[in-house]
């Protein structure tokens, strides 16, 4: 039988963040194999995968971040089923340090994120599996997405809300420190209103149709003529755009302005050209 030290179950724990037993049971199984030990501790990680796929994750951290030069941003969630485990700093920083490569590489999927290199030989979609092993609960990344503009051309705004449980990033049609403050403040407006999108024309058409069908219906509950169904319709769907599209939004912060006047009032071209928005639940 191989004694297995204190300083070697503490190395193994500082390698892969796995309990001080689970180290200790991986070491004597591998009879001291440091290489062994870490296989079957993101054996265990696959194992306990497989078991919680079917459970509810939706607990976790949302991450905005941007680069130094403002070109770029991704906002991405990582899930898991507990608020406590949510909570931790470790589980943060591996959100964060997944949000981080993303960064580096703007993958153009979730999947895509998943096969990237993540640290110790292990991809981000192995580095998750091993810590379902050390944390016990279903962890996944989802919601993510990324926004990148030309140099000149824009640059990209995050925000982080509520402690995490919310994140955004809107990407502005003008470059500068002078934009940062006002893309923040369009990025908090989004966090707040929740729109479906940046203006009418970016609402897609099954929306619209639905929008125009409960207009109609509403408008025949209440009596009115079959003839003037449609135009009721129409008055309603434009209502529907000043309400939950971002540029015709009133802005929250003053409640009278619309935000693309709020923007317009910094600088008479800026303007918001894309957003993306992830929270939990």
């Amino acid at each position: 039988m191989v004694k297995i030290s204190a300083a070697d179950v503490k190395k193994l724990r500082e390698q892969t963040g796995a309990g001080m037993m689970d180290c200790k049971k991986a070491l004597t199984e591998a009879e001291g194999d440091f290489e062994k030990a870490i296989e079957i501790l993101r054996k265990k990680g696959q194992k306990m995968s497989a078991k919680r796929a079917d459970r509810d994750a939706k607990e976790g951290v949302v991450i905005a971040l941007n680069s130094h030069n403002r070109n770029n941003g991704v906002v991405m969630r990582l899930s898991c089923e507990t608020d406590f485990v949510a909570k931790t700093d470790s589980f943060i920083d591996l959100a964060k340090s997944i949000a981080e490569i993303a960064l580096k590489n703007l993958p153009a999927t979730t999947d895509d994120l998943m096969a990237l290199p993540y640290a110790d030989g292990l991809t981000v979609g192995e580095k998750i599996t091993e810590q379902i092993g050390v944390i016990g609960e279903k962890l996944e990344v989802n919601n993510y997405y990324n926004l990148q503009t030309a140099a000149g051309e824009g640059q990209v705004i995050p925000y982080i809300h509520m402690g995490y449980r919310a994140g955004v990033i809107v990407s502005l049609n003008l470059e500068g420190p002078d934009y940062i403050e006002p893309g923040k403040n369009v990025a908090m407006q989004v966090a707040a209103m929740r729109p479906v999108a940046v203006d009418k024309d970016g609402v897609d058409e099954s929306t619209i149709a639905k929008e125009i069908e409960i207009g109609k219906e509403q408008a025949r509950q209440q009596g009115k003529p079959e003839a003037m169904l449609e135009k009721i319709a129409m008055g309603k769907l434009n209502k529907f755009y000043k309400e939950n599209t971002l540029l015709n939004q009133a802005y929250v912060k003053d409640g009278k302005s619309s935000v693309a006047d709020y923007l317009k009032s910094i600088n008479g071209d800026l303007t918001i050209t894309d957003f993306k928005h992830v929270e939990l639940g």
